[in-house]
Formats: structure tokens, sequence, C-alpha cells
């Protein structure tokens, strides 16, 4: 079984995600065109799951581009050169980054506010245009659909949000990722003023992603049979191409574009079985969807992934926030096809240990035994 509290955990450890095979990085795409002007990019952290999009796209736009992060793990291929500098944010090293100066900084792994504080007062005045990566857990109330850039955000109840760690984060990850993530985006204000930009993704997907939330759909339309799904054919569900993710905070970058955006897609209304129904038009194959209510998963303490009940739910509204505002900034999408066949050879690409191990999702016992305990109370 996976609870909302796991997979809030395994959306916080994405943005950490292991070194990948180099494939995970490639994809069918258009040629890319260079920028108009070159500039120099700082990504702070780089090597996890969005990062490697951002650094090999921006490298394709022919900007310079330079990593900061621990080193604790080897860097992916990268498509041209890249400058590789390393610390540590937990401890307050940053001294690789003193008396440095660059046009952009894209802060990728930040959740706590601290994080943000120490790079600004390292940071400020030495670049242009400050990115951060917050999430739309960061709003104060999302049970209701067309949530815009302007809603209130999530109050912290705690002691010292200063105080806050990446570990106290993980021991109370759903009271404290939204409020946190908030406050992170105070802290980049407060730091970098006007020149910030605040993206908050919705549930990033794609070649990649560790946490498998998304991956377990297509892999388990692939295998065909009676598939248990949750709530209704139409209940909306919205997601983000990692790669989208990546190379619109670069063109956001170029254009010197600043402000708040939701990142949600795609840019119509994607309900849960249209989104199966798409995976099943790659894998092929036969598979019969049940739909099972909430009242059901709830009484056998079982959340699957990436749905989320539309209506009566504190989280209703992650299905259905607005993206109107990213869309007009340059935000576009790739055809879920392409989503789901790149993931898929990703995926196949990792070793057999790691394919027999998903971390979302509930295994094919435990949703045959679900089955037909609801297929007995629909008889009864």
């Amino acid at each position: 079984m996976t609870s909302r509290r796991d997979l809030l955990k395994l959306g916080a450890l994405g943005a950490a995600a292991t070194v990948l095979p180099a494939t995970a990085l490639a994809h069918s795409a258009a040629p890319v065109t260079r920028a108009a002007r070159p500039l120099r990019i700082l990504i702070l952290g780089g090597t996890g799951f969005t990062g490697p999009f951002q650094v090999n796209y921006a490298l394709a736009r022919g900007h310079k581009v330079t990593i900061f992060n621990r080193g604790k793990r080897p860097s992916p291929e990268w498509a041209g050169e890249v400058e590789q500098l390393h610390g540590d944010r937990n401890t307050g090293d940053l001294s690789a980054l003193k008396g440095r100066q660059w046009d952009v900084c894209i802060d990728n792994p930040t959740s706590v506010p601290f994080c943000v504080r120490d790079a600004g007062k390292v940071l400020r005045g030495n670049v242009g245009h400050y990115l951060f990566i917050s999430s739309i857990s960061a709003y104060a109330d999302g049970s209701r659909p067309g949530i815009t850039e302007d809603a209130a955000l999530a109050p912290y109840t705690g002691k010292d949000a200063m105080a806050e760690t990446q570990e106290s984060l993980m021991a109370d990850m759903e009271n404290l990722f939204g409020p946190l993530k908030a406050l992170s985006e105070a802290e980049a204000l407060k730091q970098f003023g006007a020149r910030t930009t605040i993206v908050r993704p919705t549930y990033i997907v794609g070649p990649r992603d560790q946490t498998d939330r998304f991956s377990y759909w297509p892999l388990r339309v692939a295998q065909g049979g009676e598939m248990l799904v949750p709530g209704e054919r139409d209940d909306p569900i919205q997601i983000i191409d990692g790669r989208d993710l990546g190379e619109w905070m670069i063109r956001l970058a170029e254009n010197g574009t600043y402000g708040a955006f939701n990142t949600a897609g795609p840019d119509y209304t994607l309900g849960m079985e249209a989104m199966l129904r798409g995976c099943q038009a790659v894998t092929g194959g036969g598979v019969d969807f049940t739909h099972v209510p909430m009242s059901f998963l709830e009484e056998h303490k079982v959340w699957l992934p990436i749905w989320v009940p539309p209506r009566d739910n504190p989280y209703a509204g992650y299905g259905q926030v607005s993206n109107a505002r990213a869309i007009a900034a340059g935000l576009t999408f790739r055809p879920l096809a392409t989503t789901v066949t790149d993931l898929l050879a990703w995926f196949g690409s990792l070793p057999a240990e790691r394919q027999a191990k998903l971390n979302a999702g509930i295994s094919r016992e435990k949703e045959a035994e679900l089955l037909k305990l609801w297929h007995a109370r629909a008889a009864g």
C-alpha cells in the first residue's frame, strides 16, 4: 500500500534521484535552435530528475552551464562542456560559489528555507535572475478546482522555519512540505526581489522519474487483464513531463520572465480513463478497467498514485490547477504517447531488480484481492 504521505515523500526525493543511464536523456524531438543571446547559467543540483534535461537543453541552446552539488554521484552524460562545482547546502558549504557571477541561477532541489537564505547570501548581487522550483503543494487550499498563482499559500505553524532541515521535513512530510515550500518562495523573493521566478509543478513524470507515481500506470496497462482503477472515468489528471518543465525553465531564463507559474499539463482536460487509454495505445494488448470509488479504497487503506478524488477532498483541486499563465508564458507539452513511449524505454533500461520493485502503486496480488472483494460486493 502507498499512502499519500509516501507519495509526498517520493515527490520530495524525486529531485535527488540516483544517476541514471544516458538513454534516459534521449528522446525524439525537433532540432534545438541556438538562443539569440548566450547566458551563463548556474544550476543548483543538476544531476537529479529535471536537472539533466535543463543542462542538455541549455547546452543545445548555446549557453554556458555550471552545476553545483555535493558530488556524491556520477553526472549523466552531457551534450557539451559543463563546469562542476561541489559543496553542501545542508552544512552551509557554498564556498565554491563565492566571488562568481552568473546571469541565471536555477534552484532545483530546495525544500527548506535556510537553503534559499544561504544561497542568497552568496549569490545576491552576483546573479541576475533566480528561478525556484516549488510545488502546487505550496497552496493553502488544495480542495478547489482552478487554483491560480494568486491563491493564498500554506501557513507554517512550527516554531522556527529556518531551523527546519531536510531530516525534519522527511519526518513530517504531509504537514511540512507545502508550508516550507511556501516559505522557501518567500525567502527567494526576499533575497532576489523582482528578478525571481517561482515555478509550481504538479506531478513531474517521464524518463528519469524514480518515484514511479506515473510509471505505475503504463507499466500496469502493459500487463493487460482486468485492472483496478480509482474513481470515475472522467476524473481529471494533471502531469508534466520533466523535459517540458526543464526546457521551459531555460526559455523563461532566456526571456527574462519573472513571476509565479503553475506548471501543469496537458493543455486540455485529461480524464483518468483517457490517460489509461493513451497508455494502452502505446503498449497495445487487452485491458479491462474496473473503476472503484474512493470509499472502497479508503476502507482497504489503499492510495493509488497520480489520481486525486475531484470532490470532497482536501487535495481535490490538484488535478484541476489553472495553467493559463504558464501557457501564455510559452509552456508547451509533449504528446502523452511520447512521454509514455520514452518512459517505458528508459524503465526497460534499468537493472532487473529495479524493474521488479516499483516505488508506488500496488502489487498484482493485492490488486487481484481487491478486485475479488469489489465484485463480491457488487454481486451481493
